[in-house]
């Protein structure tokens, strides 16, 4: 069964450092689009970042950039984002998802992990 599952989240101060994880199963994420997504309560789903199959472009919404950095490692099926100076209204839960495009339409990603719980204290 095709799984993603997330993790790494937490509870962290303003102003500091959270690597996220999202572990494939099921399939390679070798042909894939990998993007992060977040939600915040009240608010709609967000693209944070993507990255393309090859591992040779990536793509931040404007907020992350310089403070966030997706990466994946296709050898070990794992995709991550490492988060930087982070900012209260940050908090939300964090998803990956495997899609076919270098996109951050939320509504193209085939798959999707189940999210992992950033909290960022003032």
């Amino acid at each position: 069964q095709v799984q993603l599952v997330e993790s790494g989240g937490g509870l962290v101060q303003a102003g500091g450092s959270l690597r996220l994880s999202c572990a494939a199963s099921g399939f390679t994420i070798n042909n894939y689009a990998m993007g992060w997504f977040r939600q915040a309560p009240g608010k709609e789903r967000e693209n944070v970042a993507v990255i393309n199959r090859t591992n040779t472009r990536r793509t931040y919404t404007d907020s992350v950039k310089g403070r966030f950095t997706i990466t994946r490692d296709n050898a070990k099926n794992t995709v991550y984002l490492q988060m930087n100076s982070l900012k209260p209204e940050e908090t939300a839960v964090y998803y990956c998802a495997a899609g076919p495009a270098f996109i951050g339409r939320s509504d193209i990603y085939r798959y999707w992990g189940q999210g992992t719980q950033v909290t960022v204290s003032s």
